[in-house]
């Protein structure tokens, strides 16, 4: 067993029929599980047990499925590696010695090892792709609003969606179907715009007359051996039926700064909740309500996360809103303009997940800009509220290389079919 997955191991029985019934699923640490603790990889809630299930936990109970236990992750999802976890870094299963990607690393890593056949993490810029293509398993980052977030503990409202993994592009395509849908406790949810059945019913690998856009911008200042096995996949599509065309986005230049000011004012807004009196562990300090307040909070929360609420506090202040704030959500409005137009002429669009294999444990801790921009292929997507699936394309030393495919708006049953191709 790879060391550290779950951070909690508890078997929920779902109903005893349903589509996945016999398939045992690990849950990310932010996803809400009514009697089993939610830490969100945080000493903040590391007593934390919700009275409640997340609307994708009652799903999967109902579908059948068993839950075998909750996820090691980043903190509050704020993380690259699963390293800024209170509860331990995780090894990769596939790659020992180095991170599983984060921040649904664990995830990512039950799969992996075979400690559970599917997963459920969370993506808000990357967190699902990134430890899929780190640990050379499936992941799929959903459209905004196809999935309930209700009962996913929020880090940043406007980007995160809940999403699969898994060891084939069909049993995600499985999970999806169970977990997507519109929810009336989630007001951003909508029907799925379905041509099929079922997403898993896309998953056919027939791509004759495909349409790859491989946006040049993406693969730029990527690993040497990453591109090789990238374009070596690309030419595997080729050889299918597929056909590619190089496309330009030229905003994505600017979407790392957009995504961390935005994400990091959302966490900042978000995190505001946990003071140690109305959530998260009060720890029994003395002193008036403030010293108590920033007590519970210095002691609760790591340094990863503290770096983003302070930062996100410092973009959304008086003088500083329209400066940061303002403008990265004008950046994210070009970014979403540039998608549309690049999928005007494709069907899918291409990339490496990550521009660089996984870094080895603790290679990462001491640089974050390091691991800020190693979420330049990813954040992009959830800019523009796009689906997008990570599947293995290969490997370059040894190491995982992970493959994205990026759709139109509700498009999942086109990155589907692409990637179904490539197994």
């Amino acid at each position: 067993m790879s060391a550290n997955i779950f951070i909690t191991e508890e078997r929920i029985e779902g109903d005893e029929d349903g589509p996945l019934a016999g398939t045992t699923v690990a849950v990310k640490d932010n996803i809400s599980t009514e009697g089993v603790r939610t830490t969100c990889g945080s000493a903040m809630l590391e007593e934390y047990v919700p009275p409640y299930d997340a609307t994708v936990v009652c799903r999967l109970k109902e579908a059948g499925a068993t839950i075998v236990g909750k996820a090691n992750m980043d903190e509050f999802g704020m993380g690259t590696t699963t390293e800024t976890s209170n509860f331990g870094a995780v090894d990769n299963p596939a790659a020992s010695g180095h991170v599983p990607g984060g921040s649904s690393g664990g995830s990512a890593a039950a799969v992996a090892a075979g400690e559970a056949d599917v997963a459920l993490g969370s993506d808000t810029g990357g967190s699902i792709r990134c430890p899929a293509a780190f640990c050379g398993v499936v992941g799929i980052k959903p459209t905004y609003g196809l999935v309930s977030r209700y009962g996913l503990v929020a880090y940043g409202n406007s980007l995160e969606q809940i999403g699969p993994f898994a060891n084939s592009v069909e049993d995600a395509a499985e999970l999806l179907d169970v977990i997507a849908g519109p929810d009336d406790r989630d007001a951003t949810t909508r029907e799925p715009q379905l041509e099929g059945e079922r997403y898993a019913d896309a998953a056919t690998a027939d791509i004759d007359d495909l349409s790859v856009g491989v946006p040049t911008e993406l693969l730029e200042g990527a690993d040497e051996g990453v591109v090789e096995t990238f374009w070596d996949a690309i030419a595997d599509l080729e050889e299918q039926g597929a056909e590619y065309h190089e496309v330009s986005l030229p905003s994505v230049e600017h979407a790392v700064e957009a995504y961390y000011v935005i994400a990091m004012s959302e966490a900042s807004s978000n995190l505001a909740r946990f003071d140690g009196v109305r959530y998260g562990n009060s720890g029994g300090y003395d002193g008036n309500w403030n010293e108590a307040f920033s007590a519970a909070r210095k002691e609760g929360f790591g340094d990863e996360v503290k770096r983003r609420i302070l930062l996100g506090t410092y973009a959304l202040s008086a003088g500083y809103h329209d400066k940061y704030y303002k403008k990265a959500q004008d950046a994210r409005a070009w970014v979403k303009q540039d998608f549309d137009e690049a999928l005007s002429d494709a069907d899918v669009l291409a990339s490496p997940t990550m521009p660089v294999p996984p870094f080895e444990l603790g290679e990462s801790l001491d640089d974050p800009l390091q691991m800020y921009l190693a979420d330049a292929n990813t954040v992009p997507v959830n800019l523009a509220d796009l689906p997008a699936i990570s599947v293995p394309a290969g490997e370059t030393d040894g190491l995982p290389v992970g493959l994205q495919l990026i759709g139109p708006a509700f498009g999942e049953e086109e990155i589907i079919r692409a990637a179904s191709a490539l197994e």
